[in-house]
């Protein structure tokens, strides 16, 4: 029986970052497995047949305002500096998401835009920031109208496809993060610090477990190996419903499936992803050039198709928010704790919940200083 101090079951973000901890700031053994064959988790990416690096799980734009965050990734990694776009498809029309002014001077007419934006900017201030939400509870009858537009425009349709549900069936903080903003700046996000690890993310995770202490294995399970390692302590990143042997039924998730257009041209589309809440089967369509800056004769879209999770047959993307999950997952939080008191369970998969990269990070490093160093 071989043995380590740590079993780091997920190589992702959060299996990464604690592997390298251990590794460098206590010097601890750690064996680190993955049953897919790379590292890297959903944010992996790979040079495809052309030569274009592509996204495997669809875009990843990191983004913090967290310098802690930052810096600690821009050990691993030099940064192309990117700030992502995108474009929704209303009518015909390709406007800026999040809504903003420029979107609404572009679908409506002169004068309806002005009354809007006139309202908005009283509602909010110049260049200020509110949601769909507050604005469909708003005391201005101009605003209303112009939420419930956005609403059925460019959130409704984007959302039976992304979930698979209807909107009330989900949590309110589905909405809630839904932005819409008193200006034109056109950048789906605002943060401090934007950009995509230059050599890209495997490399970039590549250089964050190459140390003597971590062991990586991958195509591993962590039933296939469990009863032939040895470890001080177990850190689980994989789902916590699986832990558990699923003996309360099945985490609900969505699930993804991508289609690759391939063409020999510089772009194909105008900004790197466009959303289609209304037209197709597909929700979104992503062009990596224009986040990564590679020049190439070829380009590579990726056709996005939202689907259900069927445990087994495709990878869970995203817990699905709503009470009735929530409960379950808490049914499971409680029997993890009781079938491995001193294990750690950290991530997406592993505590159900939705994790932005930059929000994954600074999980991943204060678990290290709390569960690890005990601060």
């Amino acid at each position: 029986m071989r043995s380590f101090d740590y079993l780091i079951v997920g190589a992702g973000f959060s299996g990464c970052i604690l592997a390298e901890r251990i590794a460098s700031v206590l010097g601890r053994s750690v064996l680190l497995i993955d049953r897919r064959d790379h590292i890297g988790g959903n944010a992996a990416d790979v040079i495809d047949e052309n030569g274009v690096l592509i996204h495997r799980y669809g875009p990843h734009a990191f983004h913090a305002n967290d310098k802690g965050v930052w810096d600690y990734l821009s050990a691993f990694t030099a940064w192309h500096l990117y700030e992502h776009r995108v474009r929704a498809q209303v009518g015909d029309t390709l406007v800026p998401v999040p809504f903003n002014l420029t979107s609404i001077r572009t679908l409506f007419s002169s004068d309806v835009a002005r009354s809007y934006e006139h309202a908005l900017v009283q509602e909010i201030g110049d260049g200020g920031k509110t949601t769909i939400s507050q604005l469909r509870n708003s005391a201005n009858a101009l605003l209303r109208e112009l939420a419930e537009y956005i609403y059925a425009n460019i959130y409704l349709g984007y959302t039976r496809k992304q979930w698979g549900l209807e909107p009330a069936a989900l949590g309110p903080s589905v909405l809630a993060r839904v932005p819409v903003l008193a200006g034109t700046d056109d950048r789906y996000f605002q943060d401090r610090f934007q950009g995509i690890p230059a050599e890209g993310y495997s490399t970039m995770f590549a250089r964050m477990v190459r140390h003597p202490s971590v062991t990586v294995e991958l195509g591993t399970h962590y039933d296939d190996i469990r009863d032939q390692v040895k470890s001080g302590r177990l850190i689980y990143t994989g789902p916590i419903d699986e832990f558990c042997g699923h003996s309360f039924g099945l985490l609900p998730y969505r699930s993804l499936r991508f289609r690759y257009q391939m063409e020999r041209t510089t772009f194909l589309q105008p900004v790197a992803q466009v959303n289609y809440p209304n037209a197709h089967e597909y929700t979104r369509t992503t062009e990596f050039k224009h986040m990564t800056g590679q020049r190439s004769d070829w380009t590579t879209i990726a056709v996005e198709y939202p689907e259900a999770h069927i445990h087994g047959s495709n990878d869970p993307y995203y817990p699905i928010p709503s009470d009735t999950n929530q409960a379950l997952y808490e049914r499971y939080r409680r029997e993890s704790a009781l079938l491995a008191d001193d294990a750690v369970f950290v991530g997406r998969l592993a505590e159900y919940r939705y994790y932005n990269m930059d929000q994954v990070v600074a999980r991943a490093l204060h678990v290290f200083n709390t569960a690890i160093l005990g601060r």
